[in-house]
This record gives C-alpha cells, sequence and structure tokens, in this order.
C-alpha cells in the first residue's frame, strides 16, 4: 500500500518507508537532505538503487545535501561525503547540531527522521503546505549558515585510519605498488583501489600531491 499524500502518515523503520514511500525519492523536482551523519538515511540496498534510478533522469534534479561535522568523523564516511559532492550535489556542513533529519522532495513533500528507538526510526510523511512551509524554512536558514563542504575540510585532515597511514608511509618510501601489496598482506588490486581512495581525501591529483598533503596535515611521521 502506498502513501495517501493528501494526509501526513507515521511510517515505523526504513523497511515500511521504502515499501510505501520509496517513489518519493525518485522525485524529477530540487530533493534536499539534513542529516546528522551518513546512517540516518542509509535505506541499505534501496538507496544505491535510487542513486542509479536518479542518475538516469535528464536533467539530474538538483541535490542540496546538509550534514553536521558527525559525517566526517571517520575514513569511509569522508569519503562517500566527498564522492557526493564529485557527482553533483551541493553539500554544505552545519557546525550546529541540526534541528531536524530531513528529507524534502521539490520543496512540496518533507520526510521527517525521528530518533532511534530501539534501533527503530520513525518516519513522518509530511504533505500539509503549512508544515512543509516551515521546514523548507528552516532548512534554507540553516543552509545559509553552512559551510560547503570543500571549504569546511581545506584546512582540516581527514580522518584516515592507522592501515590508510601506513599505505601513505610506503608511497613516501618509494615503494612499488606490488612490494607495498604484500608488505601489507592485502591483494595488489586491494592496494591499489585503497591508494585511491586516500588520493580522494587528501584531495590530490597524484602520488606526489598526496605525499605533500600528507606531510602538511602531519599525517605521517
Amino acid at each position: 500500500m502506498s502513501v495517501d499524500l493528501d494526509r501526513n502518515v507515521v511510517l515505523r523503520g526504513e523497511a515500511e518507508l521504502i515499501e510505501r514511500a520509496g517513489r518519493l525519492f525518485l522525485a524529477r523536482g530540487d530533493f534536499a537532505c539534513a542529516a546528522k551523519d551518513m546512517n540516518t538515511w542509509a535505506l541499505p540496498g534501496f538507496r544505491e538503487w535510487i542513486v542509479a534510478e536518479r542518475r538516469r533522469t535528464r536533467p539530474m534534479p538538483t541535490a542540496h545535501k546538509l550534514y553536521s561535522p558527525e559525517a566526517l568523523a571517520d575514513e569511509e564516511s569522508e569519503r562517500r561525503l566527498v564522492e557526493i559532492a564529485q557527482a553533483g550535489a551541493r553539500v554544505r556542513i552545519c557546525p550546529t547540531p541540526l534541528p531536524h533529519e530531513t528529507i524534502i522532495v521539490d520543496w512540496k513533500i518533507a520526510i521527517l527522521a525521528g530518533p532511534p528507538e530501539r534501533g527503530v526510526r520513525e518516519y513522518t510523511v509530511v504533505r500539509s503546505p503549512g508544515v512543509v512551509k516551515g521546514v523548507v524554512s528552516l532548512f534554507r536558514a540553516t543552509w545559509e549558515t553552512a559551510t560547503d563542504l570543500a571549504d569546511f575540510r581545506r584546512d582540516r585532515p581527514p580522518a584516515l585510519t592507522e592501515e590508510s597511514r601506513r599505505i601513505l608511509r610506503l608511497l613516501g618510501g618509494g615503494l612499488k605498488d606490488e612490494a607495498a601489496a604484500r608488505r601489507l598482506g592485502m591483494p595488489l588490486r586491494t592496494y591499489r583501489r585503497r591508494v585511491a581512495e586516500i588520493l580522494t581525501l587528501l584531495d590530490a591529483d597524484s602520488r606526489f600531491q598526496a605525499g605533500l598533503r600528507a606531510q602538511e596535515f602531519g599525517l605521517i611521521g
């Protein structure tokens, strides 16, 4: 059963959200999202399908993504956020706590995420024009005070894991990929993928530039 868009509906858990309101995520209008971190709207399995379907839309809808600094707390989350921005989304970081974790579809429908209770969230799908207008106004006001992701990351080091730091040290030591992969005990393909991920996090176009950035941030001794 789909959501009746003429009324506000409370859905319990991601499975019910996907089942009854999943089609809302494919709207062709502008798309806005506010979240504390990368887990609020994870939607495992379904999220990847949404991204693929939206990329098929021409022209691509404008996406505004607003996160707290917690979205950059670990290497994987920060890398995903950088990749989202590289794919064309406008991403900003709000240094103050976000009042609501929200998705806004075409500025006409809002999906509000409640706090987790025993690991399960309630999601309220809101169509009431007055309520949606208030949510949109709050989002836009917060957006205007937030910092673009690139500017926020410019003067701070990425949250690299110890493995990533070891890879950087091996790169700095001039080891060839095959030798470095053997030393780390990982397949060559995995090693090269990890190097590419580290370059993304350091906003580096080359391994040499990555080394300079790592030294600048004090990531390698």
